[in-house]
């Protein structure tokens, strides 16, 4: 029982916004009402002319981190905004007739708390309007204004964030691309796995099985999904899953299910995919199979993605002038400036 219920009265309350994306103001407007009520629904608005995160996506963030509070998605929600009593009516009459039992009391840090609480016949409950508690707004962290992995719960930064695909043959230069990057934009980038699992768990031969690749795969996988949570705005991934099912396919292996969906998900997985030409000199390290092996990896990576219908970018030159290149990309394609 909520510390607002009185005489035994059921006490409801009602949250509502686009969310986009949702952040630590919100979750603070969120905690403040779910305490103060019996039950807390959430109403979520469609976004379309200010992200691109679906509607559902934003909605399953707030049941992932609230499951005990309700969540309604209003994909038919009324697109008008502003201050005339014509839209105050159409936004109160589509609130009030998407709630599913009477509201007591309406949460909000806005201007139209009075007159949405006062359609519903809740208590206007009006939080941290001046921003004070959490200082942060929705639109500053879209604009980079503020570090997203400080104003957003894990589970929201890591759909929020966008996610650089590094590809290339060996001694292609994508480490070194992918770590000067990451410093550039203050993120998190995913070294390469491949060769500390090579390193630990190689036959006499040199090889791995083909089990042994799709765990590779998946501990690789793991790895990024720890820096999307932890990136600021954007991170940058050494390799992926296509690189890992090409040796499947170099050692002779009929390339495993498990890692033929890994490598499916990548076109829907990264933002923007880069792929490091070899215009550069090779480097032995010890490990590596040779120029001939690198030309010939090169032109099966390139060669894939084109079969997959994936739009890369292919990154020359040494590595100030790649950089370079990069961060026009990213400030173009992915509007990170």
């Amino acid at each position: 029982m909520s510390s607002d219920t009185k005489n035994g009265k059921r006490t409801t309350g009602l949250v509502l916004g686009k969310f986009a994306p949702f952040h630590k103001g919100h979750q603070f407007l969120v905690e403040f009402a779910k305490v103060r009520v019996d039950k807390l629904y959430v109403l979520i608005y469609e976004a379309r002319e200010t992200t691109k995160i679906p509607l559902e996506t934003r909605a399953n963030w707030i049941r992932q981190i609230y499951p005990d509070v309700t969540v309604i998605a209003g994909h038919d929600a009324p697109t008008v905004e502003g201050t005339s009593e014509q839209v105050k009516k159409t936004q109160e009459d589509y609130i009030v007739k998407m709630m599913p039992e009477p509201i007591t009391h309406f949460f909000s840090s806005e201007w139209y708390g009075e007159h949405v609480s006062k359609a519903l016949g809740a208590t206007n409950v009006l939080v941290d309007a001046d921003r004070k508690t959490v200082p942060v707004s929705a639109t500053k962290v879209r604009n980079g204004e503020v570090l997203s992995h400080e104003f957003l719960h894990p589970v929201v930064n890591r759909d929020v964030v966008k996610k650089v695909l590094i590809l290339g043959a060996e001694s292609a230069g994508k480490t070194t691309l992918a770590r000067e990057l990451a410093n550039k934009y203050n993120t998190t980038w995913v070294p390469e796995y491949g060769r500390d699992y090579w390193n630990e768990h190689h036959d006499d031969k040199g090889n791995l099985t083909a089990e042994q690749l799709v765990e590779l795969a998946k501990i690789h996988r793991k790895n990024e999904e720890d820096a999307f949570s932890k990136a600021n705005h954007i991170v940058f991934v050494d390799t992926g899953a296509t690189t890992t099912r090409q040796y499947c396919k170099d050692y002779g292996y009929s390339v495993p299910m498990e890692l033929d969906t890994l490598v499916h998900d990548e076109r829907s997985r990264y933002d923007l995919f880069i792929l490091c030409d070899i215009d550069i000199p090779y480097e032995d390290d010890g490990t590596r199979r040779g120029e001939i092996v690198r030309k010939e990896t090169q032109l099966k990576i390139k060669a894939d993605l084109i079969y997959r219908g994936i739009p890369f970018h292919t990154i020359t030159g040494p590595l100030d002038f790649r950089l370079v290149l990069v961060e026009n990309l990213v400030c173009g394609w992915l509007d990170i400036c």
